[in-house]
C-alpha cells in the first residue's frame, strides 16, 4: 500500500501540473488509479477533498487574476445545485451519468468552435444558468472540469483569468458537493486525510505549470483544452461501459 500510495503522490504531481495550464484533467487522471489503490468507495470522497486542494490552488497561483463578477454568478446556482446532486448520487444506476458526460464534453469541442465562429459571447446570466446545471451533475459525478471550460471561455477568460475564475466557482462548488457529503455520512476523517495528502501533490504541481501558461499564447491555449476534452470524453465513455460498482 505503501508504495502504491507513492505512485499516487506522483501522478497527483502530474495530474496537478496538467490541471494547472488548462484548467482540468485533474480528476480525471487521477480517480482510475484511486480506484485501484484504495477501491471505488472510498475513491470518490478522497477525490472530492482532493480536487479541493487542485482548485484552491490555481485560485492562489493566479489569485489577482480572478474576475469575481464572474465567479458570484456561477456559485449563486452552482453551490445549492451541487448539494441536491450530491444528494441524488445514491439513486442513479451506475455508468449512466458518465455516458451522458463523455457524449458532451466531445460535443462541446464542435459546440465551442461554432459559437466562436459566430463570435458568440456570453454574459453572467449565461454563467449562472451554466453553474445550476453542471453545479448538479459535479454533485453526481467525480469529474465534471471539462464541462466548464466552454462557458468560461465563451464569456472572455484565458490563461490566468480563466485558470483563477473557473477554479475558484469550481471550489465553491466542491466545498458543498464535501460538506454534503460529510452530512450524510459518507465523508469519513480517515478519507478526509487521504485526500489532503494527495490534494498536497496536486498543489505543488499546479504551481509548476504557471511558468507554462504563461509562454502559452491564447490560440494554443485553447487548442490544448480541445484535446483534453476529446480525452475526458473518451475516458467516461470508457467508464460508461464499465461501470464500478
Amino acid at each position: 500500500m505503501t508504495v502504491d500510495f507513492a505512485w499516487v503522490l506522483l501522478l497527483g504531481l502530474v495530474a496537478g501540473t496538467v490541471g494547472g495550464i488548462v484548467g482540468f484533467g485533474t480528476s480525471i487522471m487521477l480517480m482510475p488509479a484511486l480506484v485501484m489503490v484504495f477501491g471505488p468507495r472510498e475513491a470518490v470522497p478522497i477525490m472530492a477533498i482532493a480536487s479541493i486542494m487542485a482548485n484552491a490552488s490555481r485560485v492562489a497561483a493566479w489569485w489577482r487574476e480572478v474576475d469575481w463578477r464572474a465567479v458570484a454568478a456561477y456559485s449563486a446556482t452552482g453551490v445549492p445545485a451541487a448539494a441536491l446532486g450530491a444528494r441524488t448520487l445514491l439513486t442513479l444506476p451506475p455508468g449512466v451519468i458518465e455516458a451522458v458526460m463523455g457524449v458532451f464534453f466531445i460535443s462541446m469541442i464542435l459546440v465551442r468552435r461554432w459559437m466562436m465562429a459566430r463570435d458568440w459571447k456570453l454574459g453572467l446570466w449565461h454563467l449562472a444558468g451554466a453553474g445550476a446545471g453542471v453545479g448538479f451533475l459535479t454533485g453526481i459525478a467525480v469529474s465534471t472540469g471539462p464541462i466548464n471550460t466552454p462557458f468560461f471561455v465563451m464569456y472572455g477568460l484565458v490563461k490566468g483569468p480563466f485558470l483563477s475564475t473557473e477554479a475558484m466557482g469550481s471550489l465553491a462548488v466542491f466545498l458543498a458537493k464535501a460538506l454534503t457529503f460529510r452530512t450524510m455520512g459518507a465523508l469519513p476523517l480517515e478519507a478526509i486525510l487521504k485526500g489532503l495528502i494527495i490534494g498536497s501533490s496536486i498543489t505543488v504541481g499546479s504551481f509548476f505549470a504557471k511558468r507554462w501558461v504563461r509562454q502559452l499564447d491564447a490560440n494554443r491555449f485553447r487548442l490544448l483544452m480541445d484535446g483534453l476534452l476529446m480525452m475526458a470524453g473518451l475516458v467516461m465513455l470508457s467508464l460508461a461501459a464499465h461501470p464500478k460498482t
